[in-house]
């Protein structure tokens, strides 16, 4: 079992677009397929690849706190680019205005248990 896990990041929002990912825009670094119809359904996050090295996997849940109403438990299903450190992003949906906070908590509550999104 690991040991809990708590963070403070900066979290912003992305689209399953190519702009924003890669040329496959709706397949995840997880290998996660996303539903191209409603993408926030899942509740999925990418996060800085510094933050993979620092043992936050993929498929594990996470608790976030203080980013208003993205609040909540997500999985982690992605990663971002490089060049991003201390950092989440929340998958959502293509029309939705983009947004960034500072000083948001995560929590690693669970490895690969999707029993409280």
């Amino acid at each position: 079992m690991k040991s809990l896990l708590i963070t403070i990041v900066v979290a912003t929002l992305y689209n399953a677009l190519p702009e924003q990912t890669d040329d496959s825009p709706l397949v995840t670094a997880s290998g996660a397929i996303i539903n191209g119809l409603c993408p926030e359904s899942h509740r999925w996050v990418a996060v800085s690849p510094d933050l993979l090295k620092k043992g936050w996997g993929f498929g594990e849940c996470i608790r976030v706190e203080g980013a208003g109403e993205m609040d909540g438990v997500w999985q982690i299903q992605d990663v971002m680019n490089p060049r991003y450190k201390n950092y989440i992003d929340f998958l959502v949906e293509n029309d939705r205005k983009l947004g960034k906070w500072h000083n948001v908590k995560i929590t690693l509550i669970s490895g690969n248990d999707e029993a409280e999104i």
